[in-house]
């Protein structure tokens, strides 16, 4: 039997990976668990934000998951998947796929370009059709400085913990991705030791890797990279 814990970005919650999660639930018999993050899903209430709060509402669902099942993936998306890179050193888990995983960079020339997506979307009238423009509005003046700083504690925290990985991963970018730009790619790709590596770069996809253009060759290629594990 297969658990899969799935892990969301930072001022996030499932629905960043839902399109993933329910095709891993239509095109298998694993239990699929994508737990919410403290302070985090559709309405955000990170005052009291705590990096070690995090790690830790995603490590009781992993322990929970070790104690039922035999093969154990994690997916981490974003910061999320620094968590789950964490939890890949921790314990013996079969499989780790990380999606635009947050590990080094911000890209400011691709934050300059999505805003002049907006704002180009706004003159043209289209600005309701704009994904980008809903996900940062929904953001906006909710998010306190605080719960920044516990996600920067969390960054250099788990990186520490990269060249501990030793399962197999697959790690897939998105080059238009304005928060966490494909160079970081490279970065997991080289501290992360282990034997069995795929890195993976999706030319149309931003930041939201799991909801954008992609989404239906993403979610192929991690059942495939998962499955190949029990063929």
């Amino acid at each position: 039997m297969t658990g899969c814990l799935i892990i969301h970005g930072y001022t996030g919650g499932p629905y960043e990976v839902e399109p993933l999660a329910n095709y891993l639930r239509d095109s298998s018999d694993w239990h699929i668990k994508v737990p919410t993050l403290p302070g985090h899903g559709t309405v955000l209430n990170l005052e009291d934000a705590s990096y070690e709060a995090w790690i830790q509402a995603a490590e009781d669902e992993l322990q929970t998951l070790v104690e039922q099942f035999d093969t154990i993936y994690i997916i981490g998306f974003s910061m999320g998947g620094m968590i789950a890179s964490y939890l890949a050193a921790k314990y013996n888990i079969t499989k780790l796929v990380l999606l635009a995983t947050s590990g080094k960079y911000l890209s400011f020339k691709q934050i300059g370009i999505d805003v002049a997506s907006i704002i180009g979307d706004g003159l043209r009238g289209h600005l309701q059709e704009n994904q980008l423009f809903h996900h940062y509005k929904k953001k906006a003046g909710v998010v306190p400085l605080k719960a920044h700083i516990e996600f920067m504690k969390l960054v250099r925290f788990t990186r520490k913990y990269l060249d501990k990985v030793n399962t197999p991963v697959l790690i897939a970018q998105g080059q238009l991705d304005g928060m966490v730009p494909y160079k970081t790619a490279y970065y997991l790709d080289k501290e992360i030791h282990s034997e069995e590596k795929e890195v993976v770069f999706f030319e149309r996809s931003k930041h939201l890797i799991c909801l954008g253009t992609d989404k239906d060759t993403l979610n192929n290629m991690v059942y495939d990279f998962l499955m190949e594990s029990t063929a």
